[in-house]
């Protein structure tokens, strides 16, 4: 029996890792795969250079390049801002593409912790809001409102977020 405390990590399946091997403070490394993010069937950023925060129990949150984005879709959101305690001050994006407005739906670290300065430029999606893919995997959002984590095949939980999962 698991305990919500100190949950047993899942097995590891070929070609996956574990989100139990992830770090705590979390790591930021270059994304090896295609990231593409749509909003109403519009791709609103598509990137081969994107990154990824790998945290303990949490799967991959991705951040693409603004660059790799269609900018005319994004609005500034006001008042749109949360705090991490790694990667500093985030601002918010309100996308509309496709009939369709994800309100606060995207986020960027403009000024992040120096530990993080290569996600400057980087904006990251919930899952929940947009369709989401990786190498053209439709991605599982990370349960829970709070989080922004992308769930494919590659990697194994179980997964922060449910209720009973605070205090991981």
């Amino acid at each position: 029996m698991r305990s919500p405390r100190h949950p047993e990590p899942d097995p590891v399946g070929d070609g996956q890792e574990s989100v139990w091997s992830y770090p705590r403070p979390p790591a930021l490394e270059p994304a090896a795969r295609k990231l593409r993010v749509e909003l109403g069937g519009v791709v609103v950023g598509e990137s081969t250079s994107g990154l990824r925060v790998l945290e303990t129990s949490h799967p991959p949150t991705y951040y693409v390049p603004l660059a790799d984005c269609d900018l005319t879709l994004f609005t500034p959101t006001v008042g749109g801002r949360s705090f991490c305690e790694w990667k500093g001050v985030a601002s918010y994006f309100t996308v509309s593409a496709g009939g369709v407005t994800a309100d606060a739906g995207a986020w960027t670290y403009p000024e992040p912790s120096p530990t993080f300065a290569s996600i400057v430029d980087h904006v990251a999606f919930y899952p929940s809001v947009f369709q989401c893919f990786v190498d053209d995997e439709a991605v599982t959002p990370q349960p829970g409102a709070f989080y922004g984590g992308w769930i494919t095949s590659h990697v194994a939980g179980p997964f922060k977020g449910p209720r009973g999962t605070e205090w991981w």
